[in-house]
C-alpha cells in the first residue's frame, strides 16, 4: 500500500470523504514520522500533536455524520510561523518573538481550518523572512530532505521541506522577493505566488507591505488548486485585499494547452549554471511538443527589478523593525541583522525611485502580455548549493544571484508559479516558474498541470 504520506490531498481526499481513511489515521501517520526524522531537518519549530489530533477527531466526526466540508476536510497542513494562530506561539523564525502568542487567527490560515484543515504545527522559516537558505540559528537550520547537506531555500525553507520529507500534506508560504517560490524550487514541489491582494495577508507578519504575498505550497497542481479556492477573496481588515472574481480553480486543470503563446524573457537566459540551461531548454521543448507556441521576448525593463525589489524590501522591512534594530539589534541573526539595516540607510530619494521603477515594470509586463499568454523562466539561475559554515555570507550571495529571477513578480503583483523542472548533477530538483497577467492564476495551474503530467511519464 502506498504510505499516507506520500500522497496529495487531492489522492487523499476522496478515501476521506467515502470513510476509507480516517483523518486520524492520516494525522498520527504524519505525525509520527514528524516524530521520526524531523529532528535532522528541523521543519517545524513548534509540532501541535494535541490540537492536531483534536481536530482530526473533529473532522473525523463530522464526516461520520455526513458533514463532509470538501476536499480539504481530514488533511494535515502545517502553517509558516509568520502566520498567526492563536494561542499557540507565533515566533516569525525569531528570538525576539519566540514567546509571542497571538490573540487572533490569520484570515487565510482561518479558511484553511475552516474547511476542516488539520494544523499540523508551525513550521520553521528564515528569521521574519529575510533570507533565502532557511538557516535559523535559533531553532535549527532547516536542512535539505533531499540531501541533508544542503539548503532548502527559503524563506518558507520549513514549509518546502516538510512537504518534500512527506511531514505535511499541504503548507503555507509568504513570499516577498521569492520566499515561496525558491523553496518550492529547491525541494521539488508546486509553490504559487498569487497576485498581489488575491490571498490575504491579514495576520501575517510583514517584511515589506508593498511586496508580501501569501499562497499555498503543495506536492502537486491540483493541491495548489485546491488551497488557492479556500485562500483566496476579498478581507477588508487587509489593506491591500483586492474585490475580484473568484473562479473555479480546479474548472481548466484537465485542459491541453495547444495553441497557448509562452514568451520567454531574454532576460532570464543570462547567467545560468549549465544544469539550469539545460533543463530550461528541455522544458520549452517539452511546451511546444503539447502544442505550445514558444518565442523569445524582449523586456528590457526587468533590470529595473533587482534594484526595485531591494530597496523597496530593506526599506520597508526597516520601517518595520525601526524599533526592534535600535533595542533588540544584538537579538537577530547577523545575515538579516545586515539585511534589515542596508534599509535603514536608504534615502526617501532612493525609495521613491524604486517605486517608479516598479511602476515601469509593471507598464512593460503589461505590454508583454499583450503579445504572450505567459512568461516562463527557471525559477533560480542556480542549482541548490551545500549548507556552508559562512552561512551569513552565502544567503547574502544566493539572494544576490536569485532575487533577480524571483522579484520581478513581487515587483508586478502578477502571480507565479514554480513547478519541478527535474533533477539536476547533484542530485536535486530546481524549477521553473510560469508567471502570468494579474488574476492569471487558473491559466497558470493549467499549464502546471499540463507540465506536471509529462513528469509522470
Amino acid at each position: 500500500m502506498t504510505e499516507l504520506h506520500t500522497l496529495t490531498a487531492s489522492e487523499l481526499a476522496p478515501l476521506l470523504e467515502s470513510k476509507q481513511l480516517s483523518p486520524v489515521e492520516l494525522t498520527e501517520a504524519i505525525l509520527n514520522r514528524i516524530d521520526q526524522i524531523d529532528s535532522s531537518i528541523h521543519s517545524y519549530i513548534t509540532p501541535l500533536h494535541e490540537i492536531a489530533l483534536q481536530q482530526a477527531k473533529s473532522a473525523e466526526a463530522e464526516i461520520a455524520n455526513g458533514l463532509y466540508k470538501g476536499p480539504l476536510h481530514g488533511i494535515p497542513i502545517g502553517i509558516k510561523d509568520n502566520f498567526d494562530t492563536k494561542g499557540v506561539r507565533t515566533t516569525v523564525g525569531s528570538k525576539i518573538l519566540a514567546e509571542q502568542i497571538p490573540e487572533q487567527t490569520a484570515t487565510a490560515v482561518e479558511k484553511l481550518l475552516g474547511a476542516g484543515g488539520i494544523m499540523l504545527g508551525k513550521l520553521n522559516m528564515h528569521e521574519f523572512g529575510g533570507g533565502l537558505t532557511n538557516t535559523n540559528p535559533v531553532y535549527g537550520h532547516t536542512r535539505n530532505p533531499w540531501n541533508l547537506h544542503y539548503v532548502p531555500g527559503g524563506s518558507s525553507g520549513g514549509s518546502g521541506a516538510a512537504l518534500a520529507a512527506g511531514l505535511a500534506t499541504l503548507t503555507t508560504g509568504t513570499d516577498t522577493f521569492g520566499s515561496i517560490r525558491v523553496p518550492a524550487a529547491m525541494c521539488g514541489i508546486y509553490g504559487l505566488k498569487p497576485t498581489y491582494g488575491l490571498v490575504s495577508t491579514k495576520g501575517v507578519a510583514p517584511l515589506a507591505w508593498s511586496l508580501d504575498h501569501a499562497g499555498p505550497m503543495t506536492r502537486s497542481c491540483s493541491d495548489i488548486a485546491i488551497m488557492l479556492d479556500y485562500m483566496a477573496g476579498y478581507d477588508p481588515r487587509d489593506p491591500a485585499s483586492i474585490k475580484a472574481p473568484l473562479p473555479d480553480y480546479r474548472s481548466q486543470l484537465n485542459k491541453d494547452i495547444k495553441g497557448l503563446k509562452i514568451g520567454v524573457p531574454s532576460y532570464f537566459l543570462d547567467g545560468l549554471d549549465p544544469d539550469i540551461e539545460k533543463l530550461f531548454h528541455n522544458a520549452i521543448r517539452t511546451f511546444e511538443q503539447l502544442g505550445a507556441k514558444v518565442t523569445e521576448v524582449s523586456i528590457p525593463e526587468l533590470t529595473l527589478s533587482t534594484f526595485a525589489g531591494y530597496v523597496i524590501t530593506t526599506g520597508e522591512a526597516a520601517t518595520y523593525h525601526f524599533n526592534w534594530l535600535q533595542e533588540h539589534l544584538d537579538d537577530y541573526a547577523r545575515d538579516v541583522r545586515i539585511f534589515f539595516q542596508a534599509g535603514a540607510i536608504t534615502t526617501t530619494p532612493q525609495y521613491v525611485r524604486a517605486q517608479q521603477a516598479r511602476r515601469t515594470l509593471v507598464k512593460a509586463f503589461k505590454k508583454a502580455f499583450e503579445h504572450v499568454d505567459i512568461l516562463a523562466a527557471p525559477t533560480i539561475p542556480i542549482t541548490t548549493p551545500r549548507h556552508e559554515d559562512n552561512w551569513v555570507e552565502q544567503n547574502l550571495e544566493i539572494t544576490r544571484r536569485c532575487m533577480p529571477f524571483t522579484s520581478p513578480a513581487n515587483a508586478t503583483g502578477t502571480p507565479s508559479l514554480s513547478v519541478p523542472m527535474g533533477l539536476c548533477s547533484n542530485g536535486l530538483p530546481t524549477g521553473m516558474q510560469l508567471i502570468g497577467n494579474h488574476l492569471s492564476e487558473k491559466l497558470l495551474l493549467q499549464i502546471g498541470h499540463a507540465w506536471e503530467q509529462t513528469l509522470k511519464n
